[in-house]
């Protein structure tokens, strides 16, 4: 008998031996246990020196990387928080080191400081909820801010305040703008942590969408706020609240009480080193228009306007300022405005220095300066489109060093002089790795070497490779996965897993090719799993990201079937047997590629499915499709309501009851289309779960889909 996917979890995670089976009840467990670290985790540099600090064993260990000593164990741990009165530890929290003496974490809502000289435990902040929105601790760990419902409560020193209009649709300090451009908190301390800016976001124009709670007796409403495309947004601004002097000040972004004004996104904020400015990218509604400006915090008035970038598509910034350590007055600025993603150098005056980084290739964030300035890591994709690596610049002369020799995927940390760096990574056929680097490219200590938590199951073929998109000259990846000892004059089911959606890169050179265990447990079953990330998904440059623009659906679903023409290339692959499966924009990509070639898919699974661009949000909708005002006929082209009349064969649409981001009305409408053409449709709700289903649900998911693809596609 054939060892199964679905029985891995247990060994891997728990480490006792079990028998091969095939129920999909493991599948949570597994997912955790795809980047296998070897029982060591939490790796980091020890503040500015170039030691180490790392959890293996239950302990915290410190040192040089081939003598660290355990410095702190979990039990004993575990008996100062029970003296006083804290929780137990099942494992060793994620652990900030400070320094060699230093160690900080958070858990249940205090900062906790451990000196390891004295071995004492202080809780530096008090209990208090915390909501889904977490903690914000400042530089000095006695400064911090939480969200309270709609309020946000701040603690300075022995100093308190709480932000609250009493309305539950005005919102302090948490994210605003549905998190696009970056945003992910609502709370931003000042460097030395006197400061703290905040969002405050004012919903009450917006119009409530109706949710309905079903849990209680009589089903009740349980309405939220969801700004259409088209339709009026919420208004945000931007505060300053100063701890020594217990005020608080709003910046003045508007130039007047328009709407345009009023309606404009607040994004990127960023603190100057002295504290004295706050810097924001302020982009109109039309998000084809920013200005990069500075605020005086004391005063809320504009201080200047930097410089300004405009795209006849749009202009999507989504990271904040980077200063020079060793010149306040100059800072890195990422811009995609020659094609590509890359760095700019500027004063703090708007003089723009130089182009830091350049050529066709995107640096995919920053990592770090050395203490001196001297030299900039960040991320790039510069040798492997599907990779990604570190690289060392010169801030002299701009020239680009790779630092990680190995191909794959990475994350790492650099030492506080910049001479040595901790390498994470994972490659298609490198499970985990993690060593100590020199700037060289020597390794000087291997921390662990993850053994390959699969190598026991018989395992699918893995591949990657590139096809020419619709356009006959743009190279696109692909990854396909086949039946573990696959017979090449058998025929197969094959099954096309689909995004196609911004800001997503699905065939990436790490473990497992980015795939997931689900889609191995398919190929065990004798299934082709194929994925293909189109023109319009991410990390390829503007062009390749921004064609789609006013027409989503279009040049995606042309690139898709250049994919599909590859597969019905491969003898294995059952053309008579075609499936396609995706969530969220790949469940509007799955429908519109069923209902586009009828002929080739028999089957469809769609989870999620945007149906109609007008009832998607404001914020994404409008950058990729403008309003359905202004682009009427690309939003009746990309419409599925109209093209429910060419389903045929089988079509499974699931979507969430409470979901959120793409409103159950999309899939509900759908279903109504179907029905008026006297068309079958397969549907199916989580009654309890928002954009995705999670818990024990997600296996009883897997299992809806199996079952589906053995019912009608094998």
């Amino acid at each position: 008998m054939s060892k199964r996917i679905f029985a891995i979890a247990v060994a891997v995670m728990l480490s006792v031996a079990v028998s091969a089976q095939k129920t999909l009840e493991s599948t949570q467990l597994m997912t955790r246990s795809l980047y296998p670290t070897a029982g060591m985790d939490n790796l980091q540099f020890v503040g500015k020196s170039n030691k180490v600090a790392f959890v293996k064993d239950s302990a915290l260990y410190m040192g040089n990387a081939n003598s660290a000593k355990p410095i702190l164990k979990l039990s004993e741990l575990n008996r100062m928080m029970g003296a006083s009165n804290g929780p137990q530890f099942r494992r060793l929290p994620d652990m900030k080191v400070l320094n060699e003496n230093e160690i900080v974490f958070g858990v249940n809502g205090k900062t906790y400081c451990y000196n390891i000289a004295k071995k004492s435990l202080v809780a530096k902040s008090e209990d208090y909820n915390i909501d889904d929105n977490g903690v914000d601790v400042s530089a000095n760990p006695d400064n911090f801010a939480y969200a309270d419902g709609s309020a946000l409560v701040i603690r300075y020193g022995v100093k308190k305040a709480r932000l609250d209009e009493n309305n539950p649709d005005i919102i302090f300090g948490q994210s605003v703008h549905r998190n696009e451009f970056g945003i992910s908190k609502g709370t931003f301390w000042s460097p030395k942590g006197n400061k703290l800016a905040f969002y405050r976001m004012d919903q009450t124009m917006v119009t409530d969408y109706p949710m309905v709670n079903t849990k209680s007796r009589i089903a009740s409403p349980a309405p939220f706020k969801y700004p259409m495309a088209g339709m009026k947004s919420h208004e945000v601004t931007v505060g300053i609240y100063s701890g020594d002097q217990q005020n608080i000040v709003y910046l003045q972004t508007r130039k007047d009480t328009s709407v345009a004004e009023r309606e404009m996104y607040l994004t990127n904020l960023t603190w100057s080193p002295d504290e004295q400015y706050l810097y924001i990218a302020k982009i109109n509604r039309e998000q084809n228009h920013m200005w990069l400006e500075r605020y005086d915090v004391a005063t809320g008035k504009l201080d200047k306007v930097l410089f300004e970038e405009t795209n006849p598509r749009y202009v999507e910034p989504t990271e904040g300022l980077y200063f020079l350590p060793n010149d306040p007055t100059q800072f890195l600025w990422f811009s995609m405005r020659d094609g590509y993603k890359h760095l700019y150098q500027y004063r703090t005056d708007g003089t723009l220095v130089r182009q830091l980084t350049t050529g066709e290739y995107e640096v995919e964030g920053v990592i770090g300066f050395d203490a001196k300035g001297a030299n900039l890591f960040v991320y790039a994709n510069k040798d492997n489109l599907a990779g990604r690596a570190a690289y060392r610049v010169n801030m002299k002369n701009g020239e680009m060093e790779r630092i990680t020799p190995a191909e794959g995927t990475h994350e790492v940390m650099v030492s506080n002089d910049g001479s040595q760096l901790i390498d994470m990574y994972s490659s298609v056929n490198v499970p985990s790795r993690a060593a100590l680097y020199n700037m060289k490219g020597k390794e000087l200590y291997r921390f662990y070497d993850a053994p390959n938590p699969l190598a026991d199951y018989v395992m699918p073929g893995i591949k990657l490779g590139t096809i020419k998109a619709a356009d006959g000259k743009t190279d696109l990846y692909y990854r396909l996965i086949t039946p573990p000892d696959m017979d090449p004059n058998k025929k197969y089911p094959t099954l096309v897993y689909v995004y196609g959606g911004p800001h997503s890169q699905l065939v990436t050179d790490d473990w497992l090719g980015g795939g997931n265990l689900y889609f191995t447990f398919l190929a065990q079953h004798g299934y082709v799993v194929f994925t293909l990330d189109n023109r319009g998904t991410d990390n390829r440059g503007f062009e390749f990201e921004s064609c789609t623009h006013r027409q989503l659906g279009t040049i995606e679903l042309a690139d898709q079937m250049e994919g599909v023409k590859f597969l019905q290339s491969l003898p294995y692959v059952d053309q008579q047997r075609m499936g396609v499966e995706g969530w969220s924009f790949g469940g509007f990509m799955t429908i519109t590629m069923k209902l586009a070639h009828p002929e080739i898919f028999k089957v469809g699974c769609a989870g999620g499915p945007v149906i109609d661009w007008k009832w998607y949000e404001v914020m994404y909708g409008e950058r990729y499709m403008d309003t359905p005002q202004e682009n009427p006929d690309g939003y009746e082209n990309a419409s599925l309501l109209n093209k429910a009349k060419n389903l045929q064969g089988r079509l499974l649409v699931i979507h969430g009851a409470e979901d959120n981001t793409v409103v159950w009305q999309h899939s509900i409408e759908f279903i109504e289309r179907c029905i008026n053409n006297n068309l079958q449709v397969d549907y199916f709700i989580y009654p309890h779960h928002e954009h995705n289903v999670r818990g024990r649900e997600r296996v009883h998911l897997y299992q809806k889909m199996f079952d589906y693809y053995e019912t009608h596609l094998k």
